[in-house]
């Protein structure tokens, strides 16, 4: 089993419901244990032009999928939840869901970056993980104390 942390994030409808029912269907999913989830948190949008607010999260998982198999269950839940993805846009959804740390993995393939490119810049990502995981280490970024010192 390997530990992993997915981030929740949703700005369009009734972002509560639709994340509280994503994480329902992630912990139905074979070879995927919901272990945790952090409190939800209202946030601004983060460099894109004007849009709703998000509320955002994240959850612990426990994982017999590889990386690639857990992130393209994500992928396909966003799908099954109505999220339309065009890449190089980063417009509102109904559903975010991504793949912030896999184990203490370091991976860069074509599609799949972990840990997640852009953790260590935003703290919506940071509060949620701290939340789950005090101690957590994102590899070759530091511990989440200086993490979340380093963003404002």
């Amino acid at each position: 089993m390997t530990r992993a942390y997915v981030g929740l994030g949703a700005n369009l409808g009734d972002r509560e419901r639709m994340l509280r029912a994503a994480v329902d269907a992630l912990a139905a999913e074979e070879g995927i244990e919901v272990v945790s989830v952090s409190t939800l948190r209202e946030t601004e949008p983060v460099g894109v032009g004007e849009q709703p607010r998000f509320l955002n999260g994240a959850a612990e998982l426990e994982t017999t999928l590889t990386a690639r198999e857990l992130l393209d269950r994500l992928l396909a839940l966003e799908q099954r939840f109505g999220r339309v993805r065009i890449p190089g846009e980063h417009g509102p959804r109904t559903l975010d869901l991504d793949l912030l740390l896999y184990g203490g993995e370091v991976i860069d393939e074509p599609g799949l970056t972990v840990p997640h490119p852009r953790l260590h810049e935003r703290r919506f990502v940071l509060e949620p993980l701290a939340e789950l995981a005090p101690g957590l280490v994102v590899p070759g970024r530091g511990d989440m104390e200086s993490l979340l010192r380093g963003v404002h």
